[in-house]
């Protein structure tokens, strides 16, 4: 498998009231195409920070972080922006969909950004929409939706793009435990079928052990 994500040397510190936060210590890591890893740790080990600086939504205080070899922090910050909304999917949590527009709307916004038409944008949500079994729901907004069903309409927003990796932070922490097997499964067989690499942190080891890789993290290092 080749490389797809390489971090050497990753730190991050932040200034506090109380002084500076060391939160990752050293991260040296390699991703390749078509896995499925877990990351997993107590609260508070760096694994969010870690996420967040793998997708290019924050700087590492030292240390590099390679896609396809090329050092994604060199980048000026249209070309980031642009790597972000091409090459890498985000699910969180919380979806962060916005409320006052459709699902299929929501699903579409980062292909529009991207500058692809309205009419193609909307043929290729429609057809994520239909894929994660929300073809009754395109139509309605977050609040209509449930927990499992916002989080679908997450997950079709994170593959609008074809990325090559999603990178998913606890996104089975709101949902019940028969939805959030779903929402697994459903990543299991999207790695499966499409060969995206997906990058999962979660407390449920349950979960976890179901990744081909596990990596554990405490005190911002990889144990």
């Amino acid at each position: 498998m080749s490389e797809v994500i390489e971090a050497v040397g990753l730190g991050k510190t932040f200034r506090t009231a109380a002084g500076e936060l060391e939160v990752l210590k050293g991260i040296d890591v390699t991703l390749h195409d078509g896995e499925m890893v877990g990351i997993t740790g107590a609260s508070g080990a760096g694994k969010s920070t870690l996420m967040h600086i793998l997708g290019a939504l924050d700087r590492p205080s030292a240390g590099k972080v390679f896609y396809r070899g090329r050092d994604v922090f060199s980048m000026d910050e249209a070309s980031r922006a642009r790597f972000r909304n091409q090459s890498i999917g985000f699910v969180f949590q919380f979806h962060h969909l916005l409320p006052e527009f459709t699902a299929i709307e929501n699903v579409m916004l980062p292909a529009l950004i991207s500058g692809t038409s309205y009419a193609v944008a909307e043929q290729k949500a429609r057809g994520l929409i239909n894929d994660l079994g929300l073809t009754s729901r395109l139509l309605h907004r977050p609040g209509e939706l449930s927990g499992g069903e916002q989080q679908r309409a997450a997950v079709a927003r994170a593959l609008i793009q074809d990325p090559t990796v999603v990178l998913a932070d606890e996104p089975t922490g709101n949902l019940d435990t028969a939805t959030g097997n779903s929402l697994f499964e459903l990543f299991l067989a999207l790695n499966r079928d499409k060969g995206i690499t997906f990058i999962i942190v979660t407390h449920n080891t349950t979960l976890a052990d179901r990744c081909q890789r596990i990596l554990r993290m405490a005190d911002g290092r990889f144990i």
